[in-house]
């Protein structure tokens, strides 16, 4: 399950560059641009105070139909971001669309994602805009507030654009990842008296336990409840919001996190060579054969490739007190056909200071 709270504000601002995505050659599938820095932003004040950033626009490598917002701030309790966007089309901007209202607390105001705002140029679901005919640019709109003048201070921001009617391109493996195994602590998502479909909170946890063991960062070494309430979208009574879960990982001290796409496990097996686990996005029944129909999402961790190049994954849905083990070994054809449920979503969490891999597609 994945997953709003509604503000009007302010007049039109004026847009002063662009911000164009860039990779080693034209990727029709998708691509990501990552910013830390909005100096070129415009800034200025709603009528209830808040903070309005209003991005130059963000041009893509190809037209898409889909694009996933993601943000890591760091915001103290009583404070809250708002997250928008619009598409530009060659004739005409669509409406500003609101992609969440995110809070660390989730107390005064209320960690949300917004039904109902269905046009004729697009609709958003859940934390995804999803156009009804592709567009070559986008605008995002940030707004940051709180009580008593707290204020979350953004960190950065990652646009993940994708033509969802084109394949993913094909890649060659990567088989210097084949037999490497990431040491990643194992958890479950069940055995909670509250548990709901909690696969996204147990995957972080995996992926933030093992930077707690390595940084030596037991702050980030959290339970499955914590986590659950900490990513809580309270539209969809759910934690699989896709961005609010790597917006409670990149608001740890010298942590990045946010949601892009990849081509092919290629990618993958890049992170996996860079030791940094990688969080995907499939369908639990694809991954292994003859599982009842479970058409939903599934959050699962790789960790690494057998030496034969089969996918090793850390599945939260795994039944400990049957004495199921948390590590899978899945084979790489399934996983590959798991992922297209999401068109290839994954999460990536890691330090802010890691050797990360070459970004040969424009995809981190």
């Amino acid at each position: 399950m994945r997953i709003h709270w509604h503000r009007s504000f302010f007049a039109t601002l004026l847009v002063i560059s662009t911000i164009t995505a860039t990779a080693a050659e034209a990727d029709r599938f998708s691509c990501f641009v990552g910013l830390k820095d909005v100096s070129k932003f415009t800034r200025s004040q709603s009528t209830n105070g808040e903070t309005v950033l209003l991005s130059p626009e963000i041009k893509s490598t190809m037209a898409w139909n889909q694009l996933i917002v993601s943000w890591n701030a760091d915001a103290p309790a009583g404070s809250f971001v708002k997250i928008e966007a619009r598409a530009m089309f060659a004739g005409h901007a669509s409406k500003f669309y609101t992609l969440g209202l995110w809070s660390p607390d989730g107390k005064t105001f209320p960690r949300t994602s917004i039904r109902g705002q269905k046009d004729a140029d697009g609709n958003v679901d859940t934390d995804t805009l999803i156009l009804a005919q592709p567009a070559g640019a986008a605008q995002i709109r940030v707004t940051l507030g709180g009580t008593n003048g707290a204020r979350p201070t953004l960190k950065f921001l990652g646009t993940s654009f994708a033509n969802t009617k084109t394949p993913a391109a094909t890649r060659p493996p990567n088989r210097k990842a084949w037999g490497t195994i990431i040491a990643t602590p194992e958890h479950s998502q069940h055995g909670y008296p509250n548990e709901k479909g909690w696969c996204s909170p147990t995957s972080l946890s995996m992926a933030l336990s093992r930077w707690a063991d390595v940084l030596h960062r037991p702050e980030m070494d959290l339970t499955v409840p914590e986590i659950a309430a900490k990513v809580y979208d309270t539209e969809f009574a759910g934690t699989g919001n896709w961005p609010f879960n790597t917006a409670f990982a990149g608001s740890f001290r010298g942590m990045k996190s946010y949601v892009t796409r990849f081509d092919d496990l290629a990618e993958v097996e890049d992170w996996t060579t860079a030791g940094i686990p990688v969080i995907l996005s499939a369908r639990w029944d694809w991954l292994q054969p003859g599982r009842p129909t479970d058409n939903d999402g599934h959050l699962i961790v790789c960790i690494g490739f057998t030496k034969a190049g089969d996918v090793v994954i850390n599945d939260p849905a795994t039944r400990l007190d049957r004495g199921e083990s948390v590590r899978h070994i899945y084979n790489r054809a399934d996983v590959i056909h798991s992922w297209t449920k999401s068109h290839n979503a994954v999460y990536l969490v890691y330090p802010e200071g890691a050797k990360i891999p070459a970004n040969l597609y424009g995809h981190w």
